[in-house]
């Protein structure tokens, strides 16, 4: 499977013979970066903010998914399961769009989890609900979701096999995010070289968790 980055959190999910997934799609026009111009079976939507719920910038969809559930679509598998998008005890966290969901996407025994805007380490119930993750795509830029620290913390619970960050400071952004720096310096990195997608199959899973950095895309 191929995984591509268009900023912020969406991503392009490919895979020969099986549905094509779209996350989080943006309105570059609060996040910055190009519009969006993708086509897509399925898009998913984290939570209901203008950085996550473009779904009017995929053409071509036939499945739209904003929260928890289990579906299977096109050979894929999804797996929804939300979070409280943050501690959950102030009531500003209760309001609607402070929930995120999280996705887990299972093609062919690979699985792909797509974190949202998770603000908090997710709990232990939570997590197995996640099962076994081999592809993590974790915010690390803060703003509303994971810092660099916390981001570093899950990646050190779930252990998935590769990790790509997303939702974080680069010249295209408009929204007030921390650098990428921060994060890789958190996990004790030398600064990664970065490509412009990642083909994944399950032979070439390394056995420690490694960070792989994509450049992000023009749609």
């Amino acid at each position: 499977m191929e995984i591509t980055w268009y900023g912020h959190s969406c991503f392009r999910l490919t895979e020969r013979n099986y549905a094509t997934v779209v996350t989080d799609p943006f309105d570059n026009k609060t996040v910055g970066y190009d519009s969006l111009k993708l086509r897509s079976d399925i898009v998913t939507v984290s939570h209901d903010a203008p950085g996550h719920n473009n779904t009017d910038a995929v053409k071509g969809t036939s499945h739209v998914i904003d929260g928890a559930g289990e579906f299977e679509i096109g050979g894929v598998f999804i797996t929804g399961v939300q979070t409280d998008g943050g501690s959950g005890k102030k009531k500003k966290d209760k309001e609607k769009g402070a929930q995120n969901t999280v996705y887990v996407f299972d093609y062919d025994g690979i699985t792909v989890a797509h974190l949202g805007d998770l603000k908090e380490v997710p709990t232990q119930a939570e997590i197995e609900a996640l099962g076994t993750i081999n592809v993590a795509l974790v915010p690390v830029g803060g703003g509303g979701a994971l810092n660099a620290a916390k981001a570093a913390e899950i990646i050190s619970v779930i252990e998935p096999n590769l990790v790509i960050p997303m939702h974080y400071s680069t010249p295209a952004a408009k929204v007030s995010l921390d650098s990428l720096n921060k994060f890789i310096k958190e996990m004790g990195l030398s600064k990664p070289d970065t490509q412009p997608s990642l083909k994944v199959t399950r032979s070439g899973l390394p056995d420690e968790t490694k960070v792989v950095v994509l450049d992000y895309q023009k749609s």
